[in-house]
């Protein structure tokens, strides 16, 4: 009888310890705090843009505002960002800038504000999510592309002129499936230059004056969205439709004394656009044109008037990988004839521009970007109302990942 009681208490004390071991191994993962889940990431830009340079004349105020007379080394971004998953339904995103130039000031690196947004899911999987605060406005792919994955040093004209910096105060509503999402984060990951997840869909209402001004009038600008990235025979491709609508109101402290105007200084500011992508596996093509109307300078009768405007740009790249190396030649040709509302007197542009360059990254922390810009610029106000300038330049930029 003990030989047989033996085996018995023994398989009985196995069963009771196995049980305890599943008890204690179904318990759930404790919550963790909200600081665990914040990362930080940034990067840091340093250019020269007089290299073989032709006109010291030829400057582009958007662009970048070292180009051109006295211009010298600068440090054309310092941003440090902040993000985080707080909850399954709840993510934010902080980004300062330390090298900006505010408007009407001479100081270099000032500290502004890019980015203070949060999303919340409307569904477990966010599928659908609603964005609050400011940040990028879902018009033009260049526009919403980092410029941590650009290739081109600046944005093109005919797009970026739709908004200074790119983002506003606004509410926006992002739809997009979990497998989609996935798709856009390995399009910015994979180094095939993509734009970030803006979702397939996307709808909002924003101020309208363009981020770190204040709203001038009571009319909200809408905007709307629509695109998606294929697999197509191993290539990727993203199409998009995009259009806003609204009424600008242009800064009296962008004025020149005498300029003629509405007496509201409120204009209309309609825009519309499309968007072709091919991303490098290796060959790479992307164009973008819009057409809308907003105000402009007209000098033949110094005043800013309400008049139509078009522009775009086509983008051929490479991309090649060698021993952990990677290169990105490319060539940019861009057209815009229209206002720049955020300048001076809504200042007149008509721009042809080329632009050849490389983007080569020896490791992922480190990139340099060589390009030679061949333009032609014709950018007038109250002030120049007969401006026309020509030239050619090489431009540095080396970039700093963390």
């Amino acid at each position: 009888m003990k030989k047989l009681l033996i085996p018995l208490l023994l398989l009985a004390a196995g069963s009771a310890h196995g049980q305890a071991a599943d008890s204690v191994s179904s318990e759930p993962a404790p919550t963790p705090k909200w600081y665990q889940t914040v990362s930080i990431r940034g990067y840091v830009q340093a250019r020269y843009n007089r290299l073989l340079e032709t006109n010291p004349d030829l400057t582009c105020e958007q662009c970048d505002r070292s180009w051109g007379r006295n211009g010298g080394f600068s440090l054309r971004r310092i941003r440090i960002i902040f993000f985080g998953q707080l909850h399954e339904r709840v993510y934010f995103y902080l980004q300062p800038d330390f090298a900006s130039t505010l408007s009407g000031s001479s100081s270099l690196n000032a500290t502004l504000l890019r980015d203070a947004y949060f999303d919340v899911g409307l569904d477990k999987a966010s599928q659908f999510r609603v964005r609050l605060g400011q940040s990028k406005i879902p018009f033009g792919f260049e526009n919403m592309q980092s410029s941590q994955n650009r290739l081109a040093l600046d944005r093109s004209d005919g797009i970026n002129s739709s908004f200074s910096n790119e983002r506003d105060l606004g509410a926006f509503l992002y739809w997009a499936p979990t497998a989609v999402r996935q798709r856009f984060s390995r399009l910015v990951k994979d180094g095939l230059k993509g734009s970030g997840d803006y979702g397939v869909v996307g709808i909002g209402a924003f101020n309208g004056q363009t981020a770190n001004r204040p709203e001038l009038n009571n009319q909200r600008h809408v905007v709307a969205r629509v695109t998606y990235p294929l697999e197509i025979g191993g290539q990727l491709i993203e199409p998009a439709l995009q259009a806003y609508s609204g009424e600008y109101v242009v800064n009296r402290d962008q004025l020149s004394s005498g300029v003629k105007h509405r007496p509201d200084l409120r204009y209309p500011d309609q825009r519309m656009a499309a968007t072709f992508v091919l991303y490098p596996q290796p060959f790479g093509f992307q164009a973008e044109y819009n057409v809308g109307r907003g105000p402009e300078f007209n000098p033949r009768t110094d005043s800013i008037e309400t008049q139509r405007l078009h522009g775009g740009y086509l983008l051929l790249n490479y991309r090649l990988q060698h021993k952990g190396q990677q290169f990105y030649p490319f060539l940019r040709a861009q057209y815009y004839d229209g206002g720049k509302k955020h300048e001076r007197d809504a200042r007149s542009y008509q721009v042809r521009e080329a632009e050849l360059g490389v983007e080569w990254q020896p490791f992922p922390s480190f990139e340099l970007v060589t390009m030679y810009t061949l333009s032609n610029r014709r950018f007038e106000d109250f002030q120049k109302p007969d401006n026309r300038q020509r030239g050619g330049l090489l431009r540095l930029q080396a970039q700093l990942n963390f």
